[in-house]
């Protein structure tokens, strides 16, 4: 009996560990790696502090941010991230997302209306609906963070303050494409203090985002003022198309830029104090880094009307030509992967994008090589032949993730919203 019982038991591990090794819910396109564990947040204060954002939040609008229970708001093929999204309009002319508010504090009392788009902790963005991005927590004692508190009424405090006021402005440049443009001068401006990536005390790390405060709003906002409603505390914004894997609408939101011209193309604030968090030209998942590299292209093919058109060249161009469109006409960035926010392990996705901008040689262009980029297998194979290389071959490290474009020194951030299918 005793014998048969050890067999027994001997059967149950093996199964078990069969069990452990087999595909997850991805179909087993992520390696399986063991759960990188955060010992410098704590748990219970994070939930605490979560839990009084979330009883204001609720107080001021009447209704919970988000139930993680309930059945999705969004249909498969929408492919909606952001689950606390309360509504998409995937008009590919004008695609917009209309997310939550937040009511907080500003460095000199008044009131700040803010969007959270990520958190650095896995149970904390299922229950708040929103991304999970793991390699936040590298931007900790960056200097590239900001750090703020939770009052006794619930309320967020920043010690940072964007400037709303600032119009945008941008000139193309003068030489065969327009960019880099020779005037960039973004709408909104960070000061020293501000970034979009808050610590709270327990160390829990959000990607947060200001949409008002009492200089104005953000650039975003498509109709302005009007785009905000604080009654119903909700706010629409105009999100950006971009290419991942083979498939175009891969919408993301700009919220912020590390500099200037990146803030002025994209209509992001212009948050300087970003240049701090590591580190440039460093992508993969063994690396300590808070950053994701991605590629915009530099001189891709610039007709406004072009089916091929793509580039930040395009895009400043497309701000001159008087269209009345919401917004300049995307530069179509290659994006290298999507967010899954039901990875705890292995997850490599970050909102803050670091750029490596690319350009097609002039033996591309002479030869009619130029066309849209549309993967990052794709932009390989462009680099082995030749036709693609580094606009900025001296600004930064050579990125392996990148197929050894160099780091531009330019980190946006923008978080994922959707990728529908066509």
């Amino acid at each position: 009996m005793m014998k048969n019982r050890y067999l027994f038991v001997v059967f149950l591990t093996i199964f078990s560990l069969i069990a452990s090794c087999s595909d997850d819910d991805d179909g087993g396109q992520t390696p399986v790696e063991p759960i990188v564990e955060d010992p410098d947040l704590n748990v219970p204060l994070a939930n605490q502090e979560i839990n009084a954002l979330l009883a204001t939040y609720k107080q001021d609008s009447g209704r919970d941010l988000f139930n993680p229970d309930a059945p999705s708001n969004f249909t498969p093929a929408q492919n909606v991230f952001m689950q606390n999204a309360l509504s998409i309009n995937l008009d590919h002319s004008a695609p917009t997302v209309t997310l939550p508010i937040f009511k907080g504090v500003g460095p000199l009392g008044g009131t700040v209306y803010y969007i959270i788009t990520e958190a650095s902790d896995y149970s904390i963005a299922r229950r708040m609906g929103i991304n999970y991005s793991p390699k936040l927590k590298f931007a900790r004692n960056s200097g590239g963070e900001q750090k703020i508190t939770v009052d006794s009424d619930g309320r967020a405090v920043f010690k940072g303050h964007v400037d709303f006021s600032p119009v945008r402005y941008i000139e193309p440049g003068e030489g065969d494409f327009a960019f880099p443009p020779r005037i960039a001068q973004p709408g909104a401006v960070g000061d020293s203090d501000y970034s979009p990536v808050v610590v709270l005390p327990s160390n829990l790390v959000l990607n947060l985002s200001p949409v008002k405060n009492e200089t104005g709003v953000h650039d975003r906002l498509p109709d302005g003022e009007n785009s905000i409603d604080e009654d119903e505390f909700k706010v629409t914004l105009q999100i950006l198309d971009g290419f991942q894997g083979g498939t175009p609408y891969y919408y993301h939101l700009v919220t912020d830029a590390v500099n200037e011209v990146p803030a002025t193309i994209e209509l992001g604030i212009h948050a300087p104090r970003l240049a701090n968090v590591p580190k440039f030209g460093f992508s993969s998942i063994g690396d300590e880094s808070a950053l994701l590299g991605f590629s915009p292209v530099g001189n891709g093919i610039d007709g406004i009307d072009d089916p091929q058109r793509q580039g930040l060249s395009s895009a400043i161009l497309s701000d001159q030509n008087g269209s009345g469109a919401l917004a300049p006409k995307d530069p179509i960035n290659v994006f290298p992967i999507e967010p899954n926010n039901n990875l705890e392990n292995g997850n490599n996705y970050s909102p803050l994008w670091d750029a490596h901008i690319s350009k097609w040689t002039q033996e591309a262009i002479d030869q009619n090589k130029r066309r849209r980029i549309t993967s990052f297998e794709d932009l390989k194979s462009l680099i082995d032949a030749g036709w693609v290389v580094s606009f900025t071959p001296d600004a930064g490290p050579e990125n392996p993730y990148v197929f050894g474009l160099n780091a531009s020194n330019a980190i946006i951030n923008c978080p994922v919203i959707a990728h529908p299918s066509n």
